[in-house]
């Protein structure tokens, strides 16, 4: 019997958006998919698109130092999450993925339809994840 292809959702979470990306466990091929503007569509997107397993970046400091405020606030959305999703939840170290974003997105340039910040890093954290499976 084959095994079910899993979908991930790579998210990007920030205070005032939650960038996310999609991607699957026959491809592991992150992509960019949308900015959402709070943990209770993200669960909706999680639903709809039939995801098996959410893959957050964790904020932390260069220096490897959870930022107070920040952390507490994302401590608490991460809490959210693993009370209201049924899901398995996996934290990988989101460093320097927005410079990361910024890059790719100079790099392409701008042109109609093109993803936000916010979703690019996502997907960055996604396939980072899916490099070190």
């Amino acid at each position: 019997m084959e095994e079910k292809i899993k979908k991930y959702l790579g998210v990007d979470w920030g205070e005032k958006r939650i960038g996310l990306a999609l991607g699957d466990s026959l491809l592991k091929i992150a992509t960019p998919f949308k900015t959402v503007g709070d943990p209770a569509r993200l669960l909706e997107v999680v639903e709809e698109e039939g995801i098996d397993i959410l893959v957050v970046g964790k904020p932390l400091k260069l220096l490897e130092e959870e930022g107070a405020s920040r952390n507490k606030k994302f401590s608490d959305f991460l809490e959210g999450l693993k009370k209201k999703a049924p899901i398995k939840i996996e934290l990988v170290d989101e460093r320097l993925t927005s410079k990361a974003a910024d890059s790719l997105k100079r790099a392409a340039g701008s042109y109609k339809g093109a993803a936000s910040r916010d979703e690019i890093a996502a997907m960055i954290i996604l396939q980072n994840y899916f490099d070190n499976l």
